[in-house]
Protein backbone atom coordinates (compact mmCIF):
# COMPACT_ATOMS: atom_id res chain seq x y z
CA UNK A 1 0.00 0.00 0.00
CA UNK A 2 1.28 3.50 -0.47
CA UNK A 3 2.39 5.45 2.08
CA UNK A 4 0.41 8.55 1.14
CA UNK A 5 -2.92 5.86 0.89
CA UNK A 6 -1.46 5.06 4.27
CA UNK A 7 -1.22 8.70 5.33
CA UNK A 8 -4.39 9.33 3.94
CA UNK A 9 -6.53 6.34 5.80
CA UNK A 10 -4.45 6.81 9.43
CA UNK A 11 -5.36 10.80 9.01
CA UNK A 12 -9.21 9.94 8.46
CA UNK A 13 -9.43 7.12 10.87
CA UNK A 14 -7.68 9.78 13.55
CA UNK A 15 -10.51 12.55 12.31
CA UNK A 16 -13.37 10.28 12.81
CA UNK A 17 -12.74 9.09 16.32
CA UNK A 18 -11.81 12.38 17.47
CA UNK A 19 -15.35 13.62 16.39
CA UNK A 20 -16.51 11.12 18.32
CA UNK A 21 -14.09 10.85 21.30
CA UNK A 22 -17.34 12.05 24.19
CA UNK A 23 -19.72 9.76 22.87
CA UNK A 24 -17.16 6.87 23.33
CA UNK A 25 -16.33 8.42 26.73
CA UNK A 26 -19.92 8.74 27.65
CA UNK A 27 -20.66 4.79 26.93
CA UNK A 28 -17.50 3.99 29.03
CA UNK A 29 -19.11 1.73 31.79
CA UNK A 30 -16.62 -1.60 31.75
CA UNK A 31 -14.32 -2.84 32.79
CA UNK A 32 -15.00 0.07 35.03
CA UNK A 33 -17.03 3.28 34.63
CA UNK A 34 -14.10 6.18 34.43
CA UNK A 35 -15.11 7.63 30.85
CA UNK A 36 -12.02 7.81 29.42
CA UNK A 37 -12.07 5.01 26.55
CA UNK A 38 -12.83 7.30 23.82
CA UNK A 39 -9.81 9.53 25.19
CA UNK A 40 -7.34 7.30 25.39
CA UNK A 41 -8.30 5.30 21.94
CA UNK A 42 -7.70 9.52 20.27
CA UNK A 43 -4.27 9.41 22.39
CA UNK A 44 -3.08 5.47 21.38
CA UNK A 45 -4.06 6.92 17.70
CA UNK A 46 -2.79 10.24 17.64
CA UNK A 47 0.92 9.04 18.91
CA UNK A 48 1.04 6.32 16.11
CA UNK A 49 -0.32 9.01 13.42
CA UNK A 50 2.09 11.28 14.05
CA UNK A 51 4.83 8.49 13.85
CA UNK A 52 3.23 7.81 9.73
CA UNK A 53 3.25 11.29 9.42
CA UNK A 54 6.79 12.16 10.79
CA UNK A 55 8.26 8.79 9.07
CA UNK A 56 11.22 8.93 6.71
CA UNK A 57 10.65 5.16 5.72
CA UNK A 58 11.45 4.64 1.97
CA UNK A 59 8.79 1.66 1.87
CA UNK A 60 5.63 0.51 3.05
CA UNK A 61 7.30 -2.49 5.30
CA UNK A 62 9.88 -0.10 7.02
CA UNK A 63 6.47 2.14 7.58
CA UNK A 64 4.92 -0.95 9.05
CA UNK A 65 8.28 -1.97 11.26
CA UNK A 66 8.09 1.72 12.80
CA UNK A 67 3.67 1.58 13.45
CA UNK A 68 4.55 -2.03 15.23
CA UNK A 69 7.17 -0.59 17.44
CA UNK A 70 5.55 2.48 18.29
CA UNK A 71 2.22 0.72 18.95
CA UNK A 72 3.50 -0.80 22.07
CA UNK A 73 4.50 2.25 23.67
CA UNK A 74 1.50 4.26 22.37
CA UNK A 75 -1.25 2.25 24.29
CA UNK A 76 -3.76 4.52 26.71
CA UNK A 77 -5.68 2.44 28.87
CA UNK A 78 -7.39 -1.37 29.07
CA UNK A 79 -9.03 -0.58 25.43
CA UNK A 80 -6.03 1.30 23.92
CA UNK A 81 -3.60 -1.05 24.95
CA UNK A 82 -5.70 -3.68 23.61
CA UNK A 83 -6.30 -2.00 20.17
CA UNK A 84 -2.62 -0.96 19.83
CA UNK A 85 -1.95 -4.49 19.63
CA UNK A 86 -4.73 -5.43 17.37
CA UNK A 87 -2.74 -3.01 15.58
CA UNK A 88 0.44 -4.13 15.54
CA UNK A 89 -1.11 -7.41 14.46
CA UNK A 90 -2.35 -5.85 11.32
CA UNK A 91 0.68 -3.56 10.43
CA UNK A 92 3.02 -6.51 10.63
CA UNK A 93 0.66 -8.58 8.47
CA UNK A 94 0.01 -5.76 6.03
CA UNK A 95 3.76 -4.69 5.93
CA UNK A 96 4.88 -8.26 4.47
CA UNK A 97 2.59 -7.65 1.67
CA UNK A 98 3.86 -6.10 -1.81
CA UNK A 99 0.40 -4.69 -2.43
CA UNK A 100 -3.07 -4.20 -0.57
CA UNK A 101 -5.40 -6.69 -2.03
CA UNK A 102 -8.86 -8.30 -0.67
CA UNK A 103 -6.60 -10.89 0.43
CA UNK A 104 -3.64 -9.59 2.06
CA UNK A 105 -6.36 -7.26 4.23
CA UNK A 106 -8.42 -10.02 5.18
CA UNK A 107 -4.77 -11.72 6.56
CA UNK A 108 -3.93 -8.02 8.54
CA UNK A 109 -7.67 -7.99 9.98
CA UNK A 110 -7.26 -11.48 10.66
CA UNK A 111 -3.67 -10.49 12.39
CA UNK A 112 -5.09 -8.17 14.67
CA UNK A 113 -7.91 -10.23 15.98
CA UNK A 114 -5.22 -12.82 16.66
CA UNK A 115 -2.50 -10.02 18.26
CA UNK A 116 -5.85 -8.61 20.66
CA UNK A 117 -7.02 -11.70 21.70
CA UNK A 118 -3.36 -12.94 22.47
CA UNK A 119 -3.02 -9.99 24.66
CA UNK A 120 -5.47 -11.33 27.22
CA UNK A 121 -4.62 -14.54 26.49
CA UNK A 122 -3.54 -15.00 30.42
CA UNK A 123 -6.57 -14.14 31.59
CA UNK A 124 -8.92 -14.77 29.05
CA UNK A 125 -11.02 -12.88 26.41
CA UNK A 126 -14.21 -11.20 27.44
CA UNK A 127 -16.94 -11.37 24.70
CA UNK A 128 -19.21 -8.46 23.64
CA UNK A 129 -15.92 -5.95 23.87
CA UNK A 130 -13.61 -4.63 20.95
CA UNK A 131 -12.28 -8.39 20.99
CA UNK A 132 -15.63 -9.78 19.75
CA UNK A 133 -15.79 -6.61 16.95
CA UNK A 134 -12.09 -6.93 15.90
CA UNK A 135 -12.72 -11.37 15.51
CA UNK A 136 -16.24 -10.80 13.54
CA UNK A 137 -14.41 -7.57 11.28
CA UNK A 138 -11.59 -10.62 10.60
CA UNK A 139 -14.01 -13.14 9.77
CA UNK A 140 -16.07 -10.91 6.88
CA UNK A 141 -13.18 -10.16 5.95
CA UNK A 142 -12.23 -13.45 5.18
CA UNK A 143 -15.49 -14.27 4.30
CA UNK A 144 -14.83 -11.08 1.70
CA UNK A 145 -11.62 -11.67 -0.27
CA UNK A 146 -13.05 -15.08 -1.06
CA UNK A 147 -14.69 -13.02 -3.93
CA UNK A 148 -11.69 -10.57 -4.80
CA UNK A 149 -13.36 -7.44 -4.68
CA UNK A 150 -11.50 -3.99 -4.56
CA UNK A 151 -9.81 -3.40 -0.76
CA UNK A 152 -12.04 -0.37 -0.56
CA UNK A 153 -15.50 -2.75 -0.84
CA UNK A 154 -13.84 -5.50 1.63
CA UNK A 155 -13.38 -1.84 3.85
CA UNK A 156 -17.22 -1.60 3.31
CA UNK A 157 -18.09 -5.57 4.20
CA UNK A 158 -15.97 -5.23 7.47
CA UNK A 159 -17.44 -1.83 8.86
CA UNK A 160 -20.69 -3.18 8.10
CA UNK A 161 -19.96 -6.09 10.23
CA UNK A 162 -18.51 -4.62 12.78
CA UNK A 163 -21.49 -2.00 13.62
CA UNK A 164 -23.75 -5.06 13.62
CA UNK A 165 -21.35 -6.83 16.13
CA UNK A 166 -21.38 -3.83 18.06
CA UNK A 167 -25.09 -3.83 18.54
CA UNK A 168 -24.98 -7.11 19.72
CA UNK A 169 -21.97 -6.53 22.76
CA UNK A 170 -24.82 -6.01 25.45
CA UNK A 171 -26.34 -9.21 25.14
CA UNK A 172 -22.53 -10.89 25.20
CA UNK A 173 -21.66 -8.72 28.35
CA UNK A 174 -24.39 -8.34 31.44
CA UNK A 175 -22.84 -5.06 32.53
CA UNK A 176 -23.95 -3.65 28.59
CA UNK A 177 -27.12 -5.29 29.16
CA UNK A 178 -28.10 -3.51 32.28
CA UNK A 179 -26.83 -0.16 31.43
CA UNK A 180 -28.25 -0.36 27.88
CA UNK A 181 -25.31 0.61 26.04
CA UNK A 182 -22.92 -0.75 23.63
CA UNK A 183 -19.14 -1.28 24.39
CA UNK A 184 -17.48 1.93 24.58
CA UNK A 185 -14.19 0.31 23.10
CA UNK A 186 -15.62 -1.41 19.94
CA UNK A 187 -17.32 1.46 19.56
CA UNK A 188 -13.81 3.60 19.29
CA UNK A 189 -13.00 0.78 16.79
CA UNK A 190 -15.88 0.71 14.67
CA UNK A 191 -15.37 4.53 14.30
CA UNK A 192 -11.78 3.77 13.23
CA UNK A 193 -12.52 1.73 10.77
CA UNK A 194 -15.47 4.07 9.22
CA UNK A 195 -12.66 6.84 8.86
CA UNK A 196 -10.64 4.76 6.77
CA UNK A 197 -13.34 3.37 5.15
CA UNK A 198 -14.63 6.75 3.86
CA UNK A 199 -10.99 8.01 2.61
CA UNK A 200 -10.34 4.72 1.13
CA UNK A 201 -13.55 5.02 -1.03
CA UNK A 202 -12.67 9.15 -1.57
CA UNK A 203 -15.49 10.23 0.79
CA UNK A 204 -15.11 13.25 3.62
CA UNK A 205 -15.36 12.32 7.07
CA UNK A 206 -18.56 13.94 7.99
CA UNK A 207 -18.64 17.42 9.01
CA UNK A 208 -21.27 17.26 11.22
CA UNK A 209 -20.24 16.76 15.06
CA UNK A 210 -21.01 13.81 16.62
CA UNK A 211 -23.49 14.48 19.27
CA UNK A 212 -23.16 12.62 23.31
CA UNK A 213 -25.27 9.22 23.49
CA UNK A 214 -28.66 10.21 25.68
CA UNK A 215 -28.07 7.60 28.25
CA UNK A 216 -30.70 6.09 30.59
CA UNK A 217 -29.78 6.20 34.82
CA UNK A 218 -28.12 2.68 34.74
CA UNK A 219 -25.81 3.29 32.56
CA UNK A 220 -25.13 6.76 34.25
CA UNK A 221 -24.66 5.65 37.82
CA UNK A 222 -22.26 2.43 37.85
CA UNK A 223 -20.33 0.52 40.72
CA UNK A 224 -16.76 2.03 41.73
CA UNK A 225 -14.22 0.21 40.27
CA UNK A 226 -12.34 -2.65 43.37
CA UNK A 227 -9.12 -0.71 42.63
CA UNK A 228 -8.78 2.74 42.39
CA UNK A 229 -5.67 3.97 40.29
CA UNK A 230 -5.01 2.55 36.58
CA UNK A 231 -1.65 2.32 36.23
CA UNK A 232 0.58 2.12 33.11
CA UNK A 233 3.80 2.25 32.04
CA UNK A 234 6.50 0.71 29.73
CA UNK A 235 9.32 -1.87 31.09
CA UNK A 236 12.68 -1.77 29.16
CA UNK A 237 15.35 -4.43 29.70
CA UNK A 238 17.21 -7.79 28.54
CA UNK A 239 15.28 -11.48 28.38
CA UNK A 240 12.13 -9.42 30.16
CA UNK A 241 9.78 -12.41 31.87
CA UNK A 242 6.55 -11.32 31.08
CA UNK A 243 4.97 -14.20 32.92
CA UNK A 244 6.89 -13.55 36.02
CA UNK A 245 6.06 -9.94 35.83
CA UNK A 246 2.06 -10.78 35.25
CA UNK A 247 2.46 -12.93 38.81
CA UNK A 248 3.62 -10.57 40.71
CA UNK A 249 1.07 -8.00 39.66
CA UNK A 250 -1.46 -9.56 39.02
CA UNK A 251 -1.36 -10.01 43.29
CA UNK A 252 -1.96 -6.24 43.15
CA UNK A 253 -4.71 -5.58 41.24
CA UNK A 254 -6.68 -6.39 38.25
CA UNK A 255 -7.78 -5.36 34.42
CA UNK A 256 -4.41 -6.57 34.05
CA UNK A 257 -2.38 -6.34 30.46
CA UNK A 258 1.11 -7.03 29.93
CA UNK A 259 2.08 -7.34 26.39
CA UNK A 260 5.19 -7.05 24.25
CA UNK A 261 8.77 -8.61 23.82
CA UNK A 262 11.74 -9.84 25.98
CA UNK A 263 13.24 -6.19 25.28
CA UNK A 264 9.98 -3.99 26.21
CA UNK A 265 7.01 -4.53 28.06
CA UNK A 266 3.57 -2.35 28.40
CA UNK A 267 1.74 -2.78 31.47
CA UNK A 268 -1.45 -1.95 32.28
CA UNK A 269 -2.59 -2.31 36.08
CA UNK A 270 -5.88 -1.08 37.80
CA UNK A 271 -4.45 -1.77 41.48
CA UNK A 272 -4.76 0.50 44.78
CA UNK A 273 -1.09 0.52 45.22
CA UNK A 274 0.85 1.97 41.83
CA UNK A 275 3.66 2.35 43.61
CA UNK A 276 4.18 -1.90 43.93
CA UNK A 277 3.57 -1.99 40.74
CA UNK A 278 5.92 0.43 39.14
CA UNK A 279 8.34 -1.26 42.16
CA UNK A 280 7.28 -4.70 40.13
CA UNK A 281 8.71 -3.10 36.57
CA UNK A 282 11.74 -1.62 37.95
CA UNK A 283 13.21 -5.09 39.58
CA UNK A 284 13.46 -6.38 35.98
CA UNK A 285 14.23 -3.07 34.08
CA UNK A 286 14.08 0.52 33.31
CA UNK A 287 10.22 1.75 33.26
CA UNK A 288 9.35 4.77 31.23
CA UNK A 289 6.19 6.55 30.45
CA UNK A 290 4.74 6.35 33.52
CA UNK A 291 0.73 7.43 33.78
CA UNK A 292 -1.47 6.93 37.12
CA UNK A 293 -5.22 8.06 37.51
CA UNK A 294 -7.40 8.29 39.86
CA UNK A 295 -10.15 6.22 38.72
CA UNK A 296 -12.91 7.36 41.25
CA UNK A 297 -12.74 10.53 40.49
CA UNK A 298 -12.97 9.92 37.05
CA UNK A 299 -15.84 8.45 37.46
CA UNK A 300 -17.54 11.01 39.37
CA UNK A 301 -16.47 13.07 37.13
CA UNK A 302 -18.46 11.15 34.04
CA UNK A 303 -21.32 11.19 35.93
CA UNK A 304 -20.99 15.14 36.90
CA UNK A 305 -21.27 15.71 33.04
CA UNK A 306 -24.29 13.40 32.29
CA UNK A 307 -26.03 14.39 34.88
CA UNK A 308 -25.45 18.80 34.69
CA UNK A 309 -23.65 19.21 31.25
CA UNK A 310 -25.53 20.11 28.38
CA UNK A 311 -24.36 17.27 25.28
CA UNK A 312 -22.00 19.46 23.43
CA UNK A 313 -20.74 18.85 19.84
CA UNK A 314 -17.30 18.07 19.35
CA UNK A 315 -15.52 19.82 16.94
CA UNK A 316 -12.40 19.66 15.10
CA UNK A 317 -8.88 21.71 16.39
CA UNK A 318 -8.07 22.94 12.70
CA UNK A 319 -10.14 23.16 9.53
CA UNK A 320 -9.01 23.55 6.48
CA UNK A 321 -10.56 25.87 3.52
CA UNK A 322 -9.13 25.36 0.07
CA UNK A 323 -9.98 26.90 -3.15
CA UNK A 324 -10.38 23.93 -5.80
CA UNK A 325 -11.13 23.60 -9.35
CA UNK A 326 -12.19 20.49 -10.88
CA UNK A 327 -14.89 17.95 -9.52
CA UNK A 328 -12.19 15.45 -9.03
CA UNK A 329 -9.68 18.15 -7.46
CA UNK A 330 -12.64 19.17 -5.05
CA UNK A 331 -13.71 15.46 -3.88
CA UNK A 332 -9.56 14.89 -3.04
CA UNK A 333 -10.10 17.82 -0.56
CA UNK A 334 -12.96 17.02 0.63
CA UNK A 335 -12.07 13.95 1.44
CA UNK A 336 -8.96 14.98 3.59
CA UNK A 337 -12.01 17.05 5.54
CA UNK A 338 -11.76 20.45 3.70
CA UNK A 339 -14.10 22.61 3.46
CA UNK A 340 -13.80 23.38 -0.73
CA UNK A 341 -14.33 26.99 -2.62
CA UNK A 342 -15.11 26.84 -6.12
CA UNK A 343 -12.23 28.42 -7.69
CA UNK A 344 -10.10 29.14 -11.08
CA UNK A 345 -7.38 30.80 -13.17
CA UNK A 346 -9.33 33.58 -14.10
CA UNK A 347 -12.36 33.57 -12.07
CA UNK A 348 -10.87 33.09 -8.36
CA UNK A 349 -13.90 33.69 -5.75
CA UNK A 350 -14.15 36.98 -3.85
CA UNK A 351 -12.57 38.06 -0.91
CA UNK A 352 -16.10 38.11 0.97
CA UNK A 353 -16.98 34.18 -0.70
CA UNK A 354 -13.71 33.37 0.93
CA UNK A 355 -14.90 34.80 4.39
CA UNK A 356 -17.87 33.21 4.20
CA UNK A 357 -16.30 29.31 4.09
CA UNK A 358 -14.47 30.36 6.46
CA UNK A 359 -17.41 31.47 9.25
CA UNK A 360 -18.96 28.47 8.12
CA UNK A 361 -16.62 26.05 9.62
CA UNK A 362 -16.99 24.16 12.60
CA UNK A 363 -13.39 25.07 13.87
CA UNK A 364 -12.62 27.96 15.63
CA UNK A 365 -9.35 27.78 14.02
CA UNK A 366 -9.03 28.00 10.24
CA UNK A 367 -6.00 27.44 7.48
CA UNK A 368 -7.06 29.10 3.48
CA UNK A 369 -5.16 27.24 0.81
CA UNK A 370 -5.57 29.43 -1.99
CA UNK A 371 -3.97 27.56 -4.13
CA UNK A 372 -3.70 29.91 -7.22
CA UNK A 373 -0.91 33.25 -6.51
CA UNK A 374 -3.71 35.02 -7.81
CA UNK A 375 -5.73 34.36 -4.63
CA UNK A 376 -3.30 34.69 -2.08
CA UNK A 377 -4.28 38.61 -1.08
CA UNK A 378 -8.02 37.83 -1.68
CA UNK A 379 -7.30 35.07 0.92
CA UNK A 380 -5.48 37.03 3.45
CA UNK A 381 -7.83 39.91 3.33
CA UNK A 382 -11.09 37.73 3.89
CA UNK A 383 -8.92 36.19 7.09
CA UNK A 384 -9.10 39.61 8.57
CA UNK A 385 -12.95 39.50 8.19
CA UNK A 386 -14.14 36.85 9.96
CA UNK A 387 -14.81 37.69 14.22
CA UNK A 388 -14.11 34.43 16.81
CA UNK A 389 -11.75 32.35 14.25
CA UNK A 390 -7.92 32.11 14.30
CA UNK A 391 -7.11 32.21 10.68
CA UNK A 392 -3.87 31.61 9.12
CA UNK A 393 -3.13 31.33 5.17
CA UNK A 394 -0.46 28.74 3.59
CA UNK A 395 0.29 30.73 0.44
CA UNK A 396 0.04 27.12 -2.04
CA UNK A 397 0.63 28.59 -5.74
CA UNK A 398 -1.31 25.74 -7.01
CA UNK A 399 -3.82 23.38 -6.65
CA UNK A 400 -1.34 20.38 -6.89
CA UNK A 401 0.82 22.33 -4.12
CA UNK A 402 -1.97 22.81 -2.15
CA UNK A 403 -2.19 19.19 -2.26
CA UNK A 404 1.26 18.54 -1.09
CA UNK A 405 0.17 20.66 1.76
CA UNK A 406 -2.46 18.82 3.10
CA UNK A 407 -0.42 15.62 3.40
CA UNK A 408 0.97 16.32 6.98
CA UNK A 409 -2.46 17.81 7.72
CA UNK A 410 -4.21 16.55 10.96
CA UNK A 411 -7.41 17.95 11.89
CA UNK A 412 -6.93 17.31 15.91
CA UNK A 413 -3.36 18.81 15.87
CA UNK A 414 -3.13 22.55 16.75
CA UNK A 415 -3.68 25.51 14.15
CA UNK A 416 0.19 26.63 14.49
CA UNK A 417 1.74 23.09 14.40
CA UNK A 418 -0.59 22.58 11.38
CA UNK A 419 0.20 25.13 9.95
CA UNK A 420 4.26 24.83 10.65
CA UNK A 421 3.65 21.66 8.78
CA UNK A 422 1.98 22.71 5.69
CA UNK A 423 4.21 25.28 5.15
CA UNK A 424 7.39 23.29 5.61
CA UNK A 425 5.86 20.53 2.88
CA UNK A 426 5.39 23.72 0.35
CA UNK A 427 9.23 24.18 0.65
CA UNK A 428 9.81 21.21 0.20
CA UNK A 429 8.09 20.27 -3.04
CA UNK A 430 8.39 21.12 -6.86
CA UNK A 431 5.02 21.49 -8.79
CA UNK A 432 4.78 21.40 -12.68
CA UNK A 433 2.05 21.84 -14.92
CA UNK A 434 1.07 21.58 -18.48
CA UNK A 435 -1.05 24.00 -20.71
CA UNK A 436 -1.85 25.18 -23.62
CA UNK A 437 -0.35 28.97 -24.33
CA UNK A 438 -2.62 31.79 -24.99
CA UNK A 439 -0.19 33.99 -27.42
CA UNK A 440 3.08 34.25 -28.88
CA UNK A 441 5.80 35.60 -25.80
CA UNK A 442 9.75 34.86 -25.27
CA UNK A 443 9.11 33.31 -21.25
CA UNK A 444 12.07 32.76 -18.94
CA UNK A 445 13.91 31.93 -22.55
CA UNK A 446 11.48 29.64 -24.03
CA UNK A 447 10.18 30.49 -27.12
CA UNK A 448 6.22 30.18 -26.77
CA UNK A 449 3.55 29.92 -29.47
CA UNK A 450 0.08 30.32 -29.24
CA UNK A 451 -2.17 26.99 -29.35
CA UNK A 452 1.15 24.84 -28.56
CA UNK A 453 1.47 22.87 -25.58
CA UNK A 454 3.61 24.80 -22.73
CA UNK A 455 5.07 23.29 -19.63
CA UNK A 456 5.99 25.15 -16.21
CA UNK A 457 8.18 24.16 -13.42
CA UNK A 458 7.69 26.19 -10.32
CA UNK A 459 5.86 29.27 -12.32
CA UNK A 460 9.01 29.16 -14.40
CA UNK A 461 8.70 27.76 -18.38
CA UNK A 462 10.92 25.13 -19.45
CA UNK A 463 9.53 23.92 -22.22
CA UNK A 464 6.58 24.97 -25.40
CA UNK A 465 5.64 22.08 -28.09
CA UNK A 466 2.96 20.93 -30.02
CA UNK A 467 3.24 17.22 -29.20
CA UNK A 468 2.20 17.05 -25.66
CA UNK A 469 4.35 13.87 -24.54
CA UNK A 470 7.24 16.05 -25.57
CA UNK A 471 5.93 18.89 -22.99
CA UNK A 472 4.79 16.80 -20.08
CA UNK A 473 8.09 14.61 -20.33
CA UNK A 474 10.53 17.59 -20.02
CA UNK A 475 7.81 18.84 -16.82
CA UNK A 476 8.23 15.55 -15.26
CA UNK A 477 11.85 15.42 -15.72
CA UNK A 478 12.88 18.64 -14.43
CA UNK A 479 10.07 18.28 -11.23
CA UNK A 480 12.02 14.71 -10.67
CA UNK A 481 15.43 16.15 -10.00
CA UNK A 482 17.02 15.68 -6.62
CA UNK A 483 15.96 12.35 -6.09
CA UNK A 484 12.20 13.15 -5.29
CA UNK A 485 10.58 10.23 -4.92
CA UNK A 486 6.82 10.57 -4.70
CA UNK A 487 4.91 11.87 -7.92
CA UNK A 488 1.12 13.05 -7.40
CA UNK A 489 -0.69 13.70 -11.27
CA UNK A 490 -3.58 15.55 -11.67
CA UNK A 491 -4.96 14.79 -14.94
CA UNK A 492 -7.07 17.32 -16.50
CA UNK A 493 -10.22 17.73 -18.79
CA UNK A 494 -9.51 16.08 -22.25
CA UNK A 495 -6.16 15.48 -21.72
CA UNK A 496 -4.32 12.70 -23.63
CA UNK A 497 -4.05 9.24 -21.76
CA UNK A 498 -0.81 9.68 -19.83
CA UNK A 499 -0.50 5.64 -19.31
CA UNK A 500 2.50 5.00 -21.10
CA UNK A 501 3.76 8.28 -20.45
CA UNK A 502 3.72 7.55 -16.57
CA UNK A 503 5.26 3.99 -17.41
CA UNK A 504 8.50 5.73 -19.30
CA UNK A 505 8.94 8.21 -16.31
CA UNK A 506 8.96 5.19 -14.01
CA UNK A 507 11.96 3.82 -15.94
CA UNK A 508 13.69 7.10 -16.34
CA UNK A 509 13.73 7.72 -12.98
CA UNK A 510 14.46 4.28 -10.96
CA UNK A 511 14.19 6.07 -7.98
CA UNK A 512 10.55 6.78 -7.97
CA UNK A 513 8.70 5.20 -5.64
CA UNK A 514 5.35 5.79 -5.95
CA UNK A 515 3.13 7.34 -8.53
CA UNK A 516 -0.79 8.42 -7.70
CA UNK A 517 -2.60 9.62 -10.51
CA UNK A 518 -6.01 11.51 -10.18
CA UNK A 519 -8.79 12.34 -12.76
CA UNK A 520 -8.71 16.24 -11.68
CA UNK A 521 -10.48 17.71 -13.87
CA UNK A 522 -9.58 21.13 -14.34
CA UNK A 523 -10.49 22.64 -17.45
CA UNK A 524 -7.18 24.81 -19.27
CA UNK A 525 -4.10 22.68 -17.53
CA UNK A 526 -4.58 18.87 -18.83
CA UNK A 527 -2.01 17.68 -16.46
CA UNK A 528 -1.08 19.39 -12.81
CA UNK A 529 1.70 17.56 -11.24
CA UNK A 530 3.62 17.52 -7.72
CA UNK A 531 6.67 15.85 -6.53
CA UNK A 532 8.39 15.25 -3.13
Amino acid sequence: MADQTIRTLARAALQNLEANRQRIDDLNVYPVPDGDTGSNLVLTLRRIVETIEESRSTTSAELADEVFHVALRAGKGNSGVIFSQILRGFAKSLGAAHRATAGTIAEAFRAGSDAGYRAVSHVGAVEGTILTVIREMAEEADEAAADDPAPEQVLERVLARGEAALARTPELLDVLGRAGVVDAGGAGLVEIVRGATLAANGKPIPTAPVLSTELGIDAVHQELSRFRYCTGFVVEGDRLDAVSLEEVLGRLGDSLLVVGDESALKVHVHTDDPGAALSAGTAIGVIDEVEIADMYAQTAAREARLTSTPKVATELETRVVALVQGEGNRAIFEAENATVVEAGQTDNPSVGEIADAIGATPARSVIVLPNNSNAILAASEAAKLVPGKDVRVVPSRSVQAGLAAMVPYVGTNSLDENEERMRAALADVATGEVTVASRDVELDGVHVRKGAYLGLVDGAAVACEDAFDDVARAVLDRVLEGQRTHLNVLVGNGAPDVATLLDDTRRAHPGLEEVDVHDGGQPHYPLLVVAE
